[in-house]
């Protein structure tokens, strides 16, 4: 007898499940379940590292890289290919153009990243096409393509000049965060000294021209005051693209329940990260032993599992990587749906810029139906399920377009910030 469609997603997803743990496979009906919520609401995720890694690990040879092919198997492994993406039931990738918060050249280096991202979305017509809006990705979706859209990593990506902001979103730039791992002299980060505690006059010059734009605003890795002071001058909802909650695992990158609450009220999404050490303290403590004996041993600590350094693998052998599950994924969901509300929660995997690290199960895009099935086992009506896969984030991107709309007969702002560049 044939096999069909929704019969193979469904064996494939059993079989991640019961190579991530066999006592967490879902019974066969929630996995079917899950199945039809992610086949009319699939996956939105809003953050996804592959250009960097594509640059970094394939010496941004981007039509060399097979994403066709499971790319795991790669002497370079990355988490991303369109055999996964499949599996993993997405819909829309917010595809980053990260580049490190110290680089020179933040613009012309930018502009490679969202080189990659195009080339690598033409080179794969059948699968992928460019999305700036959420008619375009509902569109996209129905044609049964994945929508691809771009968001800037960090504030200092612009070097201080709202023109290049305006350039990015020509390109098709649908988010910037405000910051990454180091402050602006405009934004602070949550990794480092405060600079402007909050935002300064350009930094909110930057908020009001994102409105303008249709530009969303993007507060993961920003500081509790900048989060307020973005949240306190926007006129659109915000999101954080890959954060989670700080009341979970305490790490400066989640949100404490006063932001989330906060963000609810704004009508933006926090788009939860499955990072373990954003996911688990427990997880977060032992890296940070990890990476200090690494250090101490003069070899690299960003690399996990039979690949590291053989005096890691030792190590490792000594002191077991704790758990990080579907579970701990979940118990953030419910955390921010909890505080901020179930329509204020979304997926952002970070996938490709988190080591090849994950949950068990989750360490590549095609895991999210195990968070989806958890969640379902814990009492979620389909309605929420689809709010959180792509239904909040769809209707923050209709927000911000009508935020866009109402600012269309104000000029653009030649503000520049000698600081920043």
């Amino acid at each position: 007898m044939a096999v069909t469609g929704d019969q193979e997603m469904i064996a494939a997803f059993l079989l991640i499940a019961a190579q991530a743990s066999p006592a967490a496979v879902p019974d066969p009906q929630i996995a079917r379940r899950v199945a039809r919520v992610l086949e009319r609401s699939p996956v939105i995720d809003g953050h996804n590292d592959l250009a960097w890694e594509i640059r970094e690990l394939h010496d941004a040879k981007v039509e060399a890289v097979d994403l066709s092919v499971d790319t795991a198997r790669l002497p370079n492994p990355l988490q991303t290919d369109i055999p996964r993406l499949r599996e993993g039931h997405v819909g829309g990738q917010f595809w980053s153009v990260y580049i490190p918060a110290d680089a020179p050249r933040a613009v012309e280096m930018t502009l490679e990243e969202i080189d990659i991202v195009h080339r690598f979305v033409a080179a794969n017509p059948a699968t992928f096409e460019l999305a700036t809006t959420a008619a375009d990705i509902r569109r996209i979706e129905k044609a049964g393509r994945i929508a691809s859209l771009i968001g800037v990593e960090g504030g200092h990506q612009i070097d201080g000049r709202l023109s290049v902001l305006r350039q990015y979103r020509a390109l098709g730039v649908a988010y910037m965060t405000l910051t990454h791992g180091k402050s602006l002299n405009w934004a602070d980060s949550s990794t480092d000294a405060p600079r402007a505690n909050g935002l300064s006059d350009f930094g909110r010059q930057v908020v009001a021209e994102m409105n303008r734009i249709g530009m969303i605003v993007d507060v993961s890795h920003v500081s509790d005051a900048t989060m307020a002071a973005a949240l306190a001058a926007t006129k659109a909802p915000v999101i954080a693209s890959h954060s989670s909650a700080r009341a979970i695992a305490d790490a400066p990158r989640n949100i404490p329940d006063d932001l989330l609450r906060a963000i609810g009220a704004n009508g933006g999404v926090v788009m939860v990260n499955f990072y373990p050490s954003f996911l688990s303290g427990e997880w977060r403590a032992w890296d940070l032993a990890r990476s200090a004996y690494a250090k101490s041993a003069g070899v690299p600590a960003n690399v996990y599992g039979a690949k590291s350094p053989a005096p890691l693998v030792a190590w490792d052998a000594a002191h077991p990587e704790p758990q990080v599950t579907a579970a701990t994924v979940a118990d953030h969901v419910e955390h921010i749906a909890k505080i901020a509300g179930h329509d204020h929660v979304g997926i952002g995997g970070d996938f490709d810029g988190i080591q090849g690290t994950g949950p068990i199960g989750l360490k590549g895009v095609d895991g999210y139906p195990l968070l989806f099935a958890e969640l379902a086992r814990r009492g979620w009506s389909d309605g929420d399920m689809a709010k959180l896969s792509g239904g909040n984030v769809l209707r923050v991107m209709e927000r911000v377009e009508v935020v866009a709309k109402s600012m269309a007969g104000m000029r653009p702002v030649d503000a520049t910030d000698v600081a920043s560049r």
